[in-house]
């Protein structure tokens, strides 16, 4: 069975479009392949090194994602920072990357642009944290979006670089696992892009949210005065809610609304009413297990436990290989 490894980020709650987009993949792969999901704390270091509450932000995360219905006796998750064979071999391959190749990745030197106070050698070194996440469990496929495909080509070439230094063929070679058509993108509510808390909290409906937060943030959600004609084209924010309605309404539902808009009678309050209530609907069986969860200290504890115990099995066992590839002996 092919290993599949992908980070998860230790900070930003779940919103629908993680769980209708990549989310709703992972839960399909964990049936198919040997996966290893990890919450990333170690890399949020690189961009905020005094985190507030760094164990709550990761608690929260696995919460979630559990909740979500990502199943630890099917797929190994676990927090990066229990298995510390990762900075182990963060170090080795430290060893063999390059300074000049490191300063030219791309996310370097946006990271640098964006924060030049906070210019550490962890931000620097990164690719190679993200390359022996993935190596350590001898991944070939990596689930990761365009803008992380830099770093997987990284990782493939510190692979291939030590086993071409130490003249053996260890390391196989991770490939972008690729979503296709399959990945649903989730509108915001600001009426651009995508669903995203980078975006400012209001763009995202996120999976913890209460019915009344959920309510105000869709009645708050950006609109125009109306169509002017019948059949007119959507513009951008409106074709975002009726996006949103596609995924979380009924048919008929969103055909009614569909029918008002062409006929230029639509009201908005009504559609914002509707929507909110069907996406309080959609995420309430979420949002119950999530509740459950956060109060069953003895099951998170266990899961957590688990996917260390299940990680380190199979990063303990790269590392004794690689140690005896690079020489290192007992006397």
């Amino acid at each position: 069975m092919e290993t599949v490894v992908s980070g998860i980020r230790s900070t930003g709650n779940l919103h629908l479009g993680n769980y209708y987009g990549a989310l709703q993949n992972f839960i399909k792969m964990q049936d198919e392949y040997n996966c290893f999901f990890f919450i990333a704390d170690l890399h949020s270091l690189t961009t905020h090194p005094t985190p507030a509450d760094l164990h709550g932000n990761v608690k929260q995360v696995l919460i979630e994602y559990l909740a979500a219905g990502i199943d630890p006796e099917k797929a190994t998750i676990y927090v990066q920072s229990d298995v510390p064979e990762v900075t182990e071999l963060y170090l080795y391959l430290n060893m063999n990357a390059y300074m000049g190749e490191l300063e030219r990745a791309t996310s370097f030197k946006d990271k640098v642009r964006a924060n030049p106070e906070n210019v550490n050698a962890g931000l620097l070194t990164y690719p190679v944290l993200m390359a022996a996440d993935i190596i350590i469990h001898k991944a070939v496929k990596v689930p990761v979006g365009k803008d992380q495909e830099q770093h997987l080509e990284m990782a493939r070439t510190f692979g291939n670089r030590f086993n071409r230094l130490y003249n053996h063929d260890y390391f196989p070679e991770p490939y972008a696992f690729s979503f296709g058509d399959s990945l649903v993108k989730i509108p915001g509510l600001d009426g651009k892009g995508k669903m995203g808390k980078s975006e400012g909290e209001g763009n995202a409906i996120f999976l913890s949210d209460t019915p009344e937060a959920i309510r105000k943030k869709v009645t708050r959600a950006v609109t125009d005065s109306g169509p002017t004609v019948e059949n007119q084209q959507k513009p951008q924010e409106i074709q975002n809610l009726f996006d949103l309605m596609k995924v979380v309404s009924t048919p008929d539902t969103l055909a009614h609304f569909d029918e008002l808009y062409n006929k230029m009678a639509i009201r908005y309050g009504d559609l914002k009413k509707q929507l909110a209530e069907d996406m309080v609907l959609a995420t309430a069986p979420i949002r119950d297990r999530i509740n459950a969860i956060a109060n069953d200290a003895d099951y998170l504890r266990k899961v957590a436990e688990m996917g260390a115990d299940k990680a380190r099995e199979s990063a303990s066992r790269t590392i004794r290989e690689v140690r005896e590839i690079i020489g290192f002996r007992k006397f």
